[in-house]
Order: C-alpha cells, then structure tokens, then sequence
C-alpha cells in the first residue's frame, strides 16, 4: 500500500512566497539568482522569496526568506494574490507588496549573485521567470500611480 501526505503537509511543502519591494522611485527589488543547475530558474533576476518550511504559512515565510536571504526587513508587507510557478519548481506562490528605501548593495546577501533596484520600463530588458514577469505585471498595473 502507498501511504499518502496529509493535505497540509502537502500543501505546505509545494508553497512559497515572494516580495515585490518598491523603493520612493517606484522601482523593485530584483535579485539574481545563482547559476546552480540544482535550483529552479538559475541565473535569472527574480524576487527575493523561497519555500515555506512544513507548517508554515507563507506571511511567516516571506518575512524569514527576506532576513535570510538579505536580512531586510521590509515595511508594509502585504498579501497580492497567489500563482503556480508552472515551468519551474511547481509551488503555488503567493506574492507579496512591500516597500523599502534602503541602499541594496549594502544588504547582507547570502544567497545569488547580486541585489539591484530597476525602473518598470527596464525590466523587460531582463530573464525573469515567467510566473514572475507575470505576477510583476500584474500588480503593476493595479498599483496607484
């Protein structure tokens, strides 16, 4: 017989959250990620985020991902709305809106490349994920001028 992961536990292993950080400018938060074949979406610009540990809910992982990650700590941090990262890890993310006006090379990255603020119009000059992309535009184009 195959035993079977209760919902939740399921549930909680295929989430993740990220952030999209504005800065007064209006730009966001990008950050690069490292180029190990091992990871979903290598080398590509993406938000800073990751996985929720088992049992987690992701307003507490998005919360611990971004102190890991680049011990920041963002202010305003709030629920947009949920997506699948359908090509790459296969989790359900939940993205989340934040704002920050601090220098971002002087944040503590530990992990990827390389942290970097972009105006709007520049971003499509970049190799973001899809589900990323999509997920930036989308609250771009709700967001007040």
């Amino acid at each position: 017989m195959h035993s079977k992961t209760p919902a939740t536990e399921e549930s909680a292993a295929t989430r993740g959250a990220v952030a999209i950080i504005t800065n007064r400018h209006g730009e966001l938060l990008l950050h690069l990620r490292d180029d190990l074949p091992a990871i979903a979406w290598p080398s590509h610009w993406s938000l800073l985020g990751g996985g929720c540990d088992p049992g987690e809910a992701p307003a507490t992982a998005i919360v611990r991902e971004l102190q890991e990650e680049a011990g920041l700590t963002a202010g305003s941090l709030t629920e947009l709305f949920e997506t699948r990262d359908e090509h790459g890890s296969g989790q359900i993310i939940t993205f989340f809106a934040a704002s920050w006006d601090g220098d971002e090379t002087r944040l503590p990255l530990s992990e990827g490349v390389r942290l970097q603020f972009f105006a709007p119009e520049h971003l499509d000059i970049l190799t973001i994920p899809p589900f990323i992309r999509n997920g930036i535009n989308r609250h771009l184009a709700v967001r007040p001028s």
